[in-house]
């Protein structure tokens, strides 16, 4: 089974994302509201597919994305970026900073389930 972290700032695109995974069967999906909340659950363990928006407050989604690729035991966790920030310049960033998968809002459920295809392969489980 999959376990999916969704961190963004909006509970609204928290439950449309937890609703669209659900809708491709991932049940096991956790959410929290900031980066450094994110930080401690992946610290954790069991996270296997981190979701995370860019433009949140105190900690943005590439500050995310930078500290766990700099965390020894977490720097290889799937991270896709899903933002409202699409342009070339920050994609780029996002690339460069190891982001497996950048999604653009708004989105629809197959692309999700898309971008969680190539990132996972075929292994994934729901």
């Amino acid at each position: 089974m999959t376990r999916i972290l969704i961190v963004d700032d909006s509970s609204t695109m928290r439950r449309i994302i937890r609703s669209a995974l659900n809708s491709l069967g991932f049940t096991a999906v956790e959410e929290v509201s900031t980066g450094a909340a994110a930080l401690e659950q992946i610290r954790t363990g069991g996270v296997d597919l981190l979701i995370s928006d860019w433009a949140m407050p105190q900690m943005s989604g590439l500050e995310l994305l930078r500290a766990v690729r700099a965390d020894a035991a977490h720097g290889k966790l799937p991270v896709l970026m899903v933002t409202g920030i699409g342009e070339e310049g920050d994609i780029v960033d996002a690339v460069a900073a190891g982001v497996d998968g950048y999604l653009i809002k708004p989105f629809k459920p197959e692309n999700l389930a898309e971008k969680i295809q190539q990132i996972l392969g075929d292994g994934v489980k729901a």
